[in-house]
Formats: C-alpha cells, sequence, structure tokens
C-alpha cells in the first residue's frame, strides 16, 4: 500500500491511481518495494512531487518540480526507476570488472610463464 500524503492539495483517486500506475512500473524488477511514501507539495505555479521507498538493502529517493502535475509525477516515476536500474545490475558491473581484472592477471601469468619456458628450454 503506497501511502499519498499532500500538502494543499486534495488527493483525488486519479492522482492516487496514476502515482500508484507509475511506482507499479517499478515491479518489473522484481523487487520488493518497503513502505513507499510519496508527498505532493503545491508551490506557487509548481507542483513538487518527492518519493521514498525503501528496497532491501538500500533506499530510493526522488523528487520533482513541474507546473503540471502529471508530468512531475513522471519525472519522480524516471528518476526512481533509474535509481533502481543501477540498484539492481550494481553487482553485474562489480563481477565484470572482477572477471576482466582477473583475465588479465592469468594472461599476464601465462605470459611469463611461456617466457621462462622458452629461456630454459632454447636460451642454452
Amino acid at each position: 500500500m503506497t501511502k499519498i500524503t499532500s500538502k494543499h492539495l486534495e488527493v483525488t483517486p486519479l492522482i492516487r491511481e496514476r502515482i500508484e500506475a507509475r511506482l507499479e512500473k517499478l515491479s518489473r524488477h522484481d523487487i520488493q518495494l518497503i513502505n513507499p511514501h510519496v508527498i505532493i507539495i503545491q508551490e506557487k505555479q509548481q507542483f513538487k512531487i518527492e518519493a521514498s521507498i525503501g528496497i532491501p538493502g538500500h533506499k530510493l529517493f526522488a523528487q520533482a518540480k513541474h507546473d503540471d502535475l502529471y508530468s512531475a509525477i513522471n519525472a519522480m516515476g524516471q528518476k526512481l526507476e533509474k535509481q533502481l536500474n543501477r540498484q539492481t545490475h550494481k553487482p553485474e558491473a562489480q563481477r565484470h570488472t572482477n572477471l576482466k581484472r582477473a583475465e588479465e592477471s592469468v594472461d599476464a601469468n601465462l605470459d611469463n610463464e611461456i617466457e621462462n619456458e622458452f629461456e630454459k628450454n632454447y636460451a642454452a
């Protein structure tokens, strides 16, 4: 259940539906969303929307401002999606760099062994 709080604005069912639909897109990553909380603030001519969502081992936070409330909701959703994508693919990126380093060290060791073997057999 998404907790939606607003200041100086009534949360209509349509606004609630749009926010929940945007947050539901985050579920494509197969990660449990813990206590999603969205705050909508109406400032003079703009809408400011903030969201904080817990995920296992991390917390996501995004805010967006726009003249149109629905555009602000979409911008906030995109920022959350980008953060979630970065978190879910972080281990893969680290593993890639570790594998690359391991391959380089194996290649260097192999080159040294070949040179030593060559010198031992043909240097005499």
